[in-house]
């Protein structure tokens, strides 16, 4: 029988989780803003309180408000955003028998939860009732349906060896040898498609500049504070399942697992929030295409020789 903590404890868990996994994400943001920029590379104190201003500006920032919005859908779309980060987040084991939540499918919760982004996304670019943000929201939807499948096909990939779709398994069946070695081409396809669901970086197109801020165009305030922290917690929990699903999760030498596990959340944390600062957006024309014409394919051979070495 799989584990679960007690309601309480891990609606508890999953918040403090959370809360510390969006300071890192801002912290590393910073810092990444600081180094591309070649400006204070010594000024940690600023670095580590940036976050905290920022969040004190925006909860005392006036909101926005358009022509006859959808106020309940606006109010809706970061809620909807934070719960299905906390729900990927509750099934990633931090070590052994030590997750919120252990169900024998941890695998399908966390992709459905993946797959329900593109509705948060879209309920937050329709409900101003207006331009850009519309436009941004359908962006969203043309880059979701695209990257869905090489998503998928990477994270079904670090299953056939576990043969479980419980994340504890997957984890367990890396003992001896990591997935990011098993596998060589799903950490690389699990990091891009991890970015394009949380519209960081180079896959920020439906926020993106180009559009005035794209769904976020409108958000002013507790508005856009709300729809920030809910996309961090989303990268958040993209990168503790790559910890778990592609380099062992709490297997390492020397330290505890949570330890580990910590590390390597943060390893994969750096990267994706590093992106935004390093590589170039891309346009959503030669993305889809991509998607459809290179990932895809990819992830079908990463499959194909991870069933062939078990055989």
């Amino acid at each position: 029988m799989r584990a679960y903590l007690e309601p309480g404890a891990a609606v508890g868990a999953v918040a403090v989780a959370m809360a510390v996994g969006v300071y890192v994400v801002a912290v590393i943001d910073g810092t990444a803003g600081r180094l591309a920029g070649g400006t204070g590379r010594s000024d940690l104190g600023a670095v580590l309180l940036d976050p905290l201003r920022t969040v004190a500006v925006l909860a005392t920032q006036r909101r926005r408000r358009t022509e006859r919005p959808d106020a309940p859908g606006w109010a809706l779309a970061p809620g909807l955003l934070g719960g299905l980060a906390a729900t990927g987040l509750a099934v990633v084991p931090v070590g052994p028998g030590a997750a919120v939540a252990d169900p024998s499918t941890g695998f399908v919760v966390f992709a459905t939860a993946i797959a329900f982004v593109m509705i948060a996304v879209f309920l937050h670019g329709w409900s101003p009732n207006s331009l850009f943000p519309l436009i941004g929201a359908y962006r969203y939807g043309a880059q979701a349906l695209s990257l869905q499948i090489p998503f998928l096909l990477a994270m079904l990939a670090t299953a056939l060896p576990a043969e479980s779709l419980a994340v504890m398994d997957i984890v367990q069946a890396q003992e001896d040898l990591w997935n990011v070695v098993r596998q060589p081409l799903g950490l690389p396809i699990y990091l891009m498609v991890g970015i394009g669901v949380s519209f960081w970086g180079p896959l920020n197109l439906p926020d993106g500049a180009d559009l005035v801020g794209g769904t976020s165009a409108e958000d002013a305030g507790t508005d856009r504070l709300a729809w920030e922290l809910a996309r961090a917690a989303m990268l958040f929990a993209i990168a503790s399942m790559g910890a778990a699903a592609f380099l062992g999760g709490w297997w390492g030498p020397l330290l505890p697992g949570p330890a580990w596990m910590a590390l390597k959340t943060l390893f994969l944390l750096v990267v994706m929030v590093g992106s935004r600062h390093l590589v170039a957006r891309v346009r959503i024309e030669p993305f889809v295409v991509a998607c459809w014409a290179v990932f895809i394919p990819l992830a079908l051979v990463n499959i194909f020789v991870s069933g062939a070495l078990l055989l």
